[in-house]
């Protein structure tokens, strides 16, 4: 059977060519091009972590990718680049659902909070991490955030979400919009709905009842939860918790967000009077599929209802009924409207038990079609006895094939196979089932998890799939379910195994996966942030966000569904079948049902990790004594060893001047002071502050200021080491970073090296030179100096050794033909720099080497993907082992933090192995 159509598969059902026909469609409606396809994702560096926190006391274990059969050594650095801990790996082997090599580093006996760690290992590191609940706590709200988002029919306003993501309401019939207000059905039914409000349940702007059924049931079961498991909190979830409009109602914020999908769901129940009367619409959304980018309130589209169907009907009556317990003492008159309606769904159902929506309906929307509604048959009832108690709903439950967790047996749950939903709140709500059935429903849902943990135990990434390995669309959402059940496990038994595998799974979404790719929007270094998306569409619109911080992707699906994903990640590894691209939505789309499931996983998880941080009460280190360098009349810059704080970070440093006034301030490790008279004496202390405004105090420095003549001309800096290319028989040429000087760099001397004899042998004013007349077969060393104008000369560089015997003689290095592009985004004196190296030439680099140079006073502070160095303004990035061959027309992406005073002007030329780039 085809995968396309394989029964009540865990993803999106939208058949591939129908999506590629849409998408064509939807393209030209709006005028738009489809943008030019990416190249196959970079696997990014060896060491795959979690690029956000790792939560103290829990497991703490990254992925190496390496071929090596015997253990790796690993080091822990803190953001200082201190070494904090240590060890050697575990060899994991062979990986089958990413294709690699592994080896596992846990770290786990280190539990210091900080931020800006690095683990490296096999001469790689890892992208900077933290050690911190904090990160996770604020992810249980931001996925939730995502449903305001989402919502239809209401103004998303700034207030809540700021300025960037502030749209007007969408479908509310207010031109060019058709509305949500007075929609007919597809084919003629008689009437029309009002079927305003609810959730875009995707990247498109349809509305669908069995998405947003499990969904709905996902947001108000995470709050159910902390009403029956001792010791959960549900005022995590209580009121003014979300940044919504209903906050400060006296009701958990949570119950108010799922109410907006609720009276959605209500009202596209057939009224009474009518044919199908009690039964619910499958889905409503545009007559034909709509273009990206696309704001909901510009959709000129007219909204069609399509057919009611049975599975519509019991979700329906399931979510309805569970939302009527869980407001009962909040709005009884809201309880007691659901309840009616859930009711009169469920009997409708009974009476309509094979109305199944239809699998080629993709128009517009996608099908969501169900063979077979058994289950939902279970759920509903379940939900309706939960809320009852009444005898027809329990005699459905217990007589039902799925009583006593009979589903979890072939998987979870997801929005097609939804009995797993009605046991857990069977396992949740107290009823008067009897003790042994319910026992048996919880040992149903504990044996789940055990083979999700036997399914772990042979990964080398921590992702509690299905078993098999064909990853479908959504696998990231079914992924955090069975992390959801795991959670229910560690619930109900206590064992610390599940609550780890539930940790590993976050870890798996942030970053220690085969891509390192985080797939939640604005969470790690290398963060999803183009998903298909019609209003986060900045990929295809600038003037448009990228997608809002918790957005879920739906993450490698391995079926390859979308042109993009076809054309740019065939033969990919399952877990490797994905790419950042707005129109590969097989993989990358966001939809409700996902981020509901991770929104109940991050609220469990965060509960779990403890109580709010402790108030910080220790100061931090004292820095180091300060050092004075560039002195003038009236100026001078002091320089520090860092401070250390491991429970609120260092704030920043002030300069103290020996009155006790503050002169400087600085976020970085150096600052100048200005304003100082001509030759005076002056005492400075360097003063640190941490997150909780505690001070410590370096030793002093004294230092006097020149006398207002001319200044004294210091020696330029030391020249970068030379690198050799163009080798040839006779001759070659060397470049080699610049040197800078206060006053001007007149010149470089190359010098042979010869036992203890520095002898010039050629003379540039440029850091590059070509020397000929060589002996063929000969050894050479070379070191290269720099002369000031004033014809003082600098260090010499680190030598290189060249070998121009045939046999050693490399093939010559083409002249470098490259592009660079350069941004940075600042904050404070610091800065985070993106560069991406791209070969424009026709032959492939074995290795590359980029040289820069600082027009300010610019540090590199940090850096990844290359090892960098700084010389004076001179900057140069050496590839790491695993980038340093580049194909023609290839690229890669290196970055660096740095810290700098004054302006952060960008470089303005940029040379690869010597040669210019434009």
């Amino acid at each position: 059977m085809s995968p396309i159509t394989r029964r009540r598969a865990p993803r999106r059902v939208r058949a591939a060519a129908l999506a590629v026909v849409a998408v064509a469609t939807a393209l030209t409606v709006a005028g738009a091009t489809a943008p030019a396809a990416v190249a196959a994702p970079d696997p990014g560096t060896p060491v795959k972590v979690n690029q956000v926190a790792y939560v103290p006391g829990v497991a703490k274990v990254a992925t190496l990718v390496s071929t090596s059969t015997t253990p790796v050594a690993w080091t822990l650095r803190d953001a200082a680049g201190r070494t904090v801990a240590e060890g050697t790996s575990t060899v994991k082997g062979a990986d089958t659902l990413s294709g690699d090599r592994t080896h596992l580093i846990d770290f786990s006996s280190y539990d210091t909070p900080g931020s800006g760690y690095v683990l490296s290992a096999g001469g790689s590191s890892s992208l900077p991490f933290g050690i911190s609940a904090d990160p996770l706590k604020k992810l249980r709200y931001d996925s939730l955030a995502f449903f305001y988002h989402q919502r239809s029919g209401i103004a998303i306003e700034a207030q809540y979400v700021g300025s960037t993501y502030a749209r007007a309401a969408g479908h509310l019939g207010v031109a060019p919009n058709q509305g949500d207000t007075n929609v007919p059905c597809r084919t003629s039914c008689g009437y029309s709905l009002d079927v305003r409000g609810g959730w875009y349940d995707a990247g498109d702007q349809g509305k669908y009842v069995v998405n947003g059924g499990i969904a709905t049931w996902q947001l108000q079961n995470a709050y159910e939860r902390t009403l029956h498991v001792d010791g959960a909190d549900p005022e995590a979830l209580g009121d003014g918790t979300l940044a919504i409009p209903e906050r400060a109602n006296g009701v958990p914020d949570v119950l108010d967000e799922a109410r907006w999908e609720v009276e959605f769901l209500l009202r596209m129940q057939v009224p009474a009077g009518r044919t199908d009367a009690g039964m619910v619409h499958h889905k409503m959304h545009d007559e034909n599929w709509t273009g990206i980018p696309t704001i909901p309130s510009q959709d000129a589209q007219r909204r069609i209802l399509a057919p009611v169907s049975t599975a519509a009907t019991l979700n329906m009556a399931a979510v309805a009924a569970q939302a009527s317990r869980l407001w009962e003492s909040y709005d009884p008159a809201f309880s007691a409207r659901a309840l009616t309606a859930a009711q009169t769904a469920y009997a409708a159902a009974e009476a309509n038990p094979s109305r199944l929506a239809s699998s080629t309906d993709g128009t517009g929307g996608g099908a969501y079609s169900d063979a077979s509604v058994t289950d939902e048959f279970y759920w509903a009832a379940a939900e309706l006895y939960a809320t009852t108690g009444e005898s027809s709903y329990r005699a459905d439950v217990t007589g039902s094939s799925f009583y006593q967790g009979v589903s979890f047996a072939q998987r979870g749950y997801d929005w097609g196979w939804t009995g797993g939903l009605g046991d857990t709140t069977l396992a949740l709500v107290p009823t008067d089932l009897p003790a042994a059935d319910v026992a048996a429903t919880r040992s149903a849902i504990v044996s789940f998890a055990d083979a999700a943990l036997t399914r772990l135990a042979n990964q080398a990434y921590p992702a509690p799939n299905n078993a098999g390995t064909v990853y479908y669309w959504g696998s990231n959402g079914q992924v955090a379910n069975n992390a959801n059940a795991l959670a229910l496990a560690y619930d109900f038994t206590g064992e610390a195994r599940y609550r780890t595998a539930v940790y590993g799974a976050l870890d798996y979404f942030q970053g220690r996966n085969p891509l390192n790719q985080s797939y939640v929007a604005g969470y790690g270094e290398k963060a999803v942030r183009n998903v298909h998306h019609r209003f986060w569409a900045n990929q295809n619109d600038a003037s448009l966000p990228i997608a809002p911080p918790g957005s879920f992707s739906g993450g490698p699906n391995s079926e390859l569904q979308d042109p993009v994903a076809a054309a740019e990640l065939a033969g990919c590894a399952p877990q490797k079948c994905f790419v950042d691209d707005i129109e590969a939505y097989s993989v990358n789309e966001v939809a409700i049902n996902w981020n509901s499931a991770l929104a109940w996983l991050t609220a469990w998880a965060a509960e779990q990790a403890g109580e709010v941080t402790p108030a910080d009460t220790t100061a931090p280190s004292a820095p180091g004594a300060p050092t004075a360098s560039a002195v003038a009349d009236t100026s001078v810059t002091l320089a520090w060893a860092a401070s250390t704080d491991a429970e609120s970070g260092v704030a920043g440093y002030d300069v103290v001047n020996a009155a006790g006034a503050v002169v400087a301030t600085s976020t970085t490790t150096s600052a100048t002071v200005s304003g100082l008279t001509a030759d005076t004496a002056y005492t400075f202390t360097v003063r640190a502050r941490n997150g909780a405004g505690l001070t410590s105090t370096s030793a002093p420095v004294s230092v006097r200021t020149t006398g207002g003549g001319t200044p004294v001309d210091a020696p330029p800096s030391t020249p970068g080491t030379p690198v050799a290319s163009a080798v040839a028989t006779t001759e070659l040429t060397l470049t080699w970073a610049a040197s800078t000087d206060d006053v001007r760099v007149a010149g470089y001397d190359v010098l042979r090296v010869e036992g203890g004899t520095q002898t010039v042998v050629a003379t540039s004013t440029t850091p590059s030179v070509t020397l000929t007349g060589l002996a063929a077969d000969g050894v050479y060393t070379f070191v290269v100096r720099a002369r000031d104008s004033a014809g003082q000369l600098s260090g010499v560089s680190a030598p290189v050794t060249v070998d121009l015997s045939p046999r050693n003689t490399p093939t010559p290095t083409p002249t470098a033909s490259c592009k660079v592009t350069y941004t940075a985004n600042s904050w404070g004196m610091g800065f985070t720099a993106a560069v991406t190296v791209t070969n424009t030439g026709s032959t492939a680099w074995s290795s590359w080497q980029l040289g820069f140079t600082f027009p300010g006073d610019q540090k590199v502070t940090q850096g990844w993907s290359a090892t960098w160095s700084q010389s004076g303004a001179a900057v140069t990035a050496t590839n790491a082992a695993w980038n340093g061959s580049l194909a023609a027309g290839g690229s890669t992406s290196i970055g660096f933090n740095g810290s700098y005073s004054g302006t952060n002007a960008a470089p303005t030329g940029f040379t690869v192995n010597g040669a210019s780039c434009s």
